[in-house]
């Protein structure tokens, strides 16, 4: 009996750690990783989270980046937004800005689709065509968190739920 009973807590545990591993905060708000999806080292300073989606039969993954700049908002939710359609070049019909509400917290959502542009500092060493991006900005009092997918067109598009269910699951950290 006590072993089942050691196996049975064991079993918890570890349901609990896996459960905790993916959920992560950025700024107010406290998010949770889609399965299949991995938690990644961020790759610059600047961010404050990173995931990467595997890409289908060991093709390009896709990354998703969580910015968090405070009160200052990096600028504000317009010039993020032109900032990141600026990224994506080639196919300005595909752009796409929208606002919603999610769970009492107002989101901008951004899809845009072409040829990402090189840019060395994040991390993308030439242009990549065939490129999508989605981002969604958090408005918070305390500051927007902004958080940026890019990678192959088919990846990124085929993985659009996943990624609205990842922005849907923002709760206010208490």
């Amino acid at each position: 009996m006590k072993s089942l009973v050691t196996f049975l807590l064991a079993l918890c545990t570890a349901a609990v750690i896996a459960d905790d591993s993916a959920k992560f905060t950025v700024g107010a708000f406290a998010f949770t990783r889609p399965a299949g999806w991995k938690s990644i080292e961020p790759t610059s300073p600047m961010r404050k989270a990173q995931l990467q989606v595997p890409g289908k039969d060991g093709g390009k993954p896709a990354d998703i980046t969580f910015f968090f700049f405070g009160e200052s908002n990096s600028g504000g939710v317009e010039p993020n937004v032109q900032r990141w359609l600026g990224q994506i070049t080639g196919k300005a019909e595909a752009n796409k800005i929208e606002t919603q509400d999610f769970n009492g917290v107002k989101v901008t959502l951004v899809t845009a689709e072409g040829s990402l542009k090189a840019a060395p500092m994040a991390g993308i060493t030439e242009e990549i065509p065939d490129a999508a991006l989605l981002g969604a900005i958090l408005e918070h009092t305390d500051g927007a968190v902004f958080v940026k997918m890019t990678g192959p067109g088919a990846l990124v598009k085929a993985s659009r739920e996943q990624f609205l269910g990842l922005v849907k699951s923002a709760t206010e950290k208490k």
